[in-house]
């Protein structure tokens, strides 16, 4: 009789198993236990976490800029003058768009506007019955540039004035644009509206890029109406409107002299110092107006390095144009920060102690102050100079909208300071 000389599986496994058994077994935490007296029920955990506010500074970035800063520099007259009469005009209106995917209004506004249209078109059907999930009321705005004849097309906007979450997918219905007095319809609008953003949203996360309430219609408003302009005014002149930023007296005289020097005496400065009055020769034919006014705006001249510093706090941008100067003086700075940290626990009763729920306020403030002595500021004749100075004080931009102001107010800044 042949004998089978191979183990079974079960008896394999069950080798297997002994020798697990007969490994060494790593000593165990023992779990903890809580021991209460007979009859006693243990009280629940009590919440431990607290909420935190860190406020932090990055590291200071000071740019290289160039060293062969020109100080004055000649520019066209077309750059600092803008030509009365040929001014850009804004029309708009109200109107719906539809097609959305349940993110439009929520409101009665949407479907009251529904309604009306549809009565315009002898369709009556009662605003209840109408869904404004996949409707929008928007402001659409459109630029109609001077000379513009009707049947241009132009860009419009659209931004939603209710609760629409997203304007993506819409379709803006038939709409016109009217100017401010709303009595003339100078453009229409209508079409598919481009968002340049997305929005994404599930049940607990969404993700959302730019301004999904906010769009463009690219070639999307049609003229109707020409905005009536003129060129040259009914006595035979231009006037030439100093643009902002570029209306200094300086300005305006030599630019002056520069059309003078080229049509002689035709050009005067006006009363307010902001305007210059070009006299067009009778005999010029009206056809050639715009070619003289072409060659009057590339002559060049020297402008101005204005003494400004424009303050953006809401962004944080700071301008300093080329003549701004610093006069000696001492400044000090030193922020203060606060922090507040609020955490609202929620004190549980334990079981059958017939106690309630208590929330309890807890509050963290953290207040940090900076301690910065004197800096001496020297004088600064030159921009160049002046950035250095106030790169020594090592302030934030929002800091140093603040010192700025001190100092001009003190006397030690020696310019004009916009805030926008």
């Amino acid at each position: 009789m042949k004998t089978n000389s191979k183990t079974p599986r079960s008896r394999g496994r069950f080798h297997w198993a002994l020798a697990l058994l007969a490994l060494p077994q790593a000593p165990q935490d023992p779990i903890p236990v809580t021991v209460l007296p007979q009859g006693e029920i243990a009280a629940p955990r009590q919440p431990e976490r607290a909420s935190s506010s860190i406020y932090r500074r990055t590291s200071r970035n000071t740019p290289v800029g160039a060293s062969n800063a020109v100080s004055r520099i000649r520019t066209p007259i077309a750059a600092i003058v803008a030509v009365r009469g040929q001014e850009d005009n804004s029309v708009s209106g109200y109107g719906l768009i539809d097609g959305l995917a349940g993110t439009g209004d929520s409101g009665e506004l949407a479907r009251q506007l529904l309604r009306n249209m549809l009565l315009a078109q002898d369709i009556n059907i009662d605003a209840d019955d109408l869904s404004s999930g996949n409707l929008a009321v928007v402001r659409v705005e459109a630029t109609v540039r001077s000379g513009m004849k009707a049947g241009t097309v132009i860009d419009a906007r659209v931004s939603a004035i209710g609760d629409a979450t997203s304007l993506v997918g819409g379709t803006l219905t038939f709409t016109e644009l009217r100017d401010p007095s709303s009595r003339h319809v100078y453009a229409t609008s209508s079409g598919p509206v481009t968002v340049g953003g997305f929005s994404a949203q599930g049940e607990a996360a969404s993700a959302t890029k730019n301004h999904t309430t906010v769009g463009m219609l690219p070639s999307g408003a049609k003229i109707q109406r020409e905005v009536p302009t003129r060129l040259v005014s009914e006595l035979g002149f231009l006037y030439l409107d100093a643009k902002p930023g570029h209306d200094t007296f300086g300005n305006m005289v030599r630019v002056v002299e520069s059309i003078n020097h080229l049509f002689p005496g035709v050009a005067a400065s006006q009363p307010g110092g902001k305007s210059v009055r070009v006299e067009v020769p009778v005999d010029i034919p009206t056809t050639q107006h715009l070619a003289y006014l072409d060659t009057i705006l590339r002559q060049e001249v020297v402008t101005d390095n204005m003494a400004r510093v424009v303050l953006n706090e809401r962004t944080g941008v700071i301008v300093m144009g080329g003549d701004v100067r610093l006069r000696p003086g001492a400044i000090t700075h030193g922020g203060l920060f606060v922090t507040i940290a609020e955490t609202a626990e929620a004190s549980q009763p334990g079981p059958l102690s017939g106690g309630a729920t208590e929330q309890l306020e807890r509050t963290d403030i953290a207040v940090e102050e900076e301690n910065n002595g004197l800096v001496l500021v020297p004088g600064a004749v030159t921009l160049g100079e002046v950035v250095e100075v106030l790169n020594v004080l090592g302030a934030t931009p929002r800091d140093m909208m603040s010192i700025l102001t001190a100092m001009n107010d003190g006397g030690l800044l020696v310019a004009d300071i916009r805030r926008m």
